[in-house]
């Protein structure tokens, strides 16, 4: 790739990640009132891992599509390439990064665990337990994340501004032993074993259902789960599987490409932004097939779920309200002709009382 080529592909990463904020933060914000505040068929489990991915997703979005890889391009000093501000934003990208990773790790393994046994559904099935669970994996991403602020440092860097040479301090990695073994760990820890984790857990699924389809006939897990927690459930396998499809198949290359950048290049000499070698060229595509994973999630949503496109419709075309003030309206007319009605019977048909067995007075 050189020359136009080149252009070109770093046009397309200055409109695609603005692109990216504008639709993927409303996006997720959309995709946590919806399946907070509206009747999408989930589960208590789900809603509440699934509205805790869309909130980690929407900081990932900031921290790094907006910041880093957006306002980057169109601010001269940006605020996070001085200190503590580099630091710190390494810590709050990785701690998101941790986050949406293990949210969608430990949902796939909640919901084998539901499927294995009676008694470990019932305990996960509470929403207490789901909330604590998803405030430990948020708190303990960014714990581990703290090692990650000092894998950048901020350096004065000579650059040239309208035909003027200036120095600027710039935020960048620190090529040291111990930024490579940091960034080695976060990347197994972000990208790796989650996804084999992710993989291993969605086969181990799909297993127990194909098996329980075979013991079972369709009457016996009728009677065994009822009509609508079987839909319930079959409706969360779906969307848990959708988005972890996308999940691997988003966060994959990014992996390969980060592990062949660290083993085969990591060195000083090494030019990241040479779009001549393929290498480059690829590790900037499959960082754009990761960041898309970050906002695409109310689309799947809407691919896979009924009841969530249902509810969209009502939300965008005001349907409900108008559906609510119809059944309200139904419910109240009949009462009042039923009274009106009972009160025209009750005059015009007076009841006569006639007493029997009356002791006179003497």
């Amino acid at each position: 790739m050189e020359g136009v080529s080149v252009t070109i592909f770093v046009t397309v990463q200055k409109i695609y990640y603005p692109f990216l904020c504008v639709m993927g933060i409303p996006a997720n914000l959309f995709t946590f009132y919806m399946i907070c505040f509206r009747n999408c068929g989930m589960s208590n489990t789900a809603t509440v891992y699934l509205s805790c991915l869309a909130i980690m997703d929407t900081f990932y979005v900031v921290w790094v599509i907006l910041l880093d890889l957006t306002l980057t391009f169109w601010m001269l000093q940006p605020f996070w390439h001085l200190h503590p501000w580099c630091a710190i934003l390494a810590f709050l990208q990785y701690g998101s990064l941790y986050s949406s990773s293990w949210i969608v790790v430990v949902f796939t393994i909640e919901r084998y665990l539901v499927l294995r046994s009676t008694a470990v559904k019932q305990h996960l099935s509470q929403s207490f337990v789901t909330k604590l669970t998803c405030v430990t994996i948020v708190l303990v991403s960014h714990l581990v994340s703290v090692p990650t602020a000092w894998i950048n440092i901020v350096t004065p860097v000579n650059l040239t501004i309208d035909g003027k040479n200036v120095t600027l301090p710039r935020c960048l990695y620190r090529n040291e032993t111990y930024a490579t073994v940091v960034v080695w760990i976060t990347t197994f820890l972000s990208g790796g074993i989650p996804i084999v984790l992710v993989i291993i857990f969605n086969y181990l699924i799909g297993y127990n259902l194909c098996r329980a389809t075979k013991l079972f006939t369709k009457e016996e897990r009728r009677v065994m789960h009822g009509k609508s927690t079987r839909g319930m459930l079959r409706r969360t396998i779906l969307l848990l599987g959708t988005v972890s499809v996308a999940f691997v198949v988003l966060s994959l290359p990014r992996f390969v490409t980060y592990c062949i950048l660290r083993t085969n290049h990591n060195n000083e000499n090494f030019n990241r932004n040479d779009y001549s070698l393929a290498i480059n060229v690829a590790g900037d595509l499959a960082n754009m097939l990761q960041n898309l994973n970050s906002t695409t999630n109310f689309l799947l949503y809407c691919m896979v779920s009924r009841r969530f496109r249902r509810e969209l419709v009502h939300v965008l075309t005001c349907k409900e309200k108008a559906l609510e003030l119809s059944f309200a309206l139904t419910r109240t007319t009949p009462k009042v002709f039923s009274v009106v009605a009972h009160k025209a019977s009750a005059s015009s048909d007076p009841v006569a009382v006639v007493l029997t067995n009356v002791k006179q007075m003497t």
